[in-house]
C-alpha cells in the first residue's frame, strides 16, 4: 500500500501524536485483511519512514470498494493507538 502523505505532528498538549495517511486498499486486499490473512497495514511515508498499524482500526471505514481516504491516526508517546478519524 502506498501512502501519498504521512506527516507526524503534535496533536495537543497531552503529548499525543498524529499521523495523517492517505490510503487506498482495494476490495480484494481488504478481503485478505477481513479474513485474517493480514493483520497490519504498512505504509512508507514520503520522507522514507515506515509506518505500521493494526488493520482492524480501519474496519468501520470499509465500503464496497475497500478502504479509501485520508485518515488521522492518533497515538500516545509510547506509540499505542488511541483513535482514528477519517478526514
Amino acid at each position: 500500500m502506498v501512502c501519498e502523505a504521512c506527516i507526524i505532528r503534535p496533536l495537543n498538549e497531552t503529548a499525543m501524536n498524529q499521523i495523517i495517511v492517505d490510503l487506498f486498499i482495494g476490495k480484494e486486499e481488504w478481503l485478505k485483511i477481513y479474513k485474517g490473512q493480514a493483520k497490519f497495514v504498512y505504509v512508507t511515508s514520503p520522507d522514507g519512514r515506515s509506518i505500521k498499524f493494526p488493520a482492524n482500526i480501519l474496519s468501520k471505514y470499509t465500503t464496497h470498494n475497500g478502504i479509501e481516504g485520508s485518515f488521522a491516526i492518533n497515538f500516545d508517546e509510547g506509540g499505542k493507538f488511541q483513535s482514528i478519524i477519517k478526514l
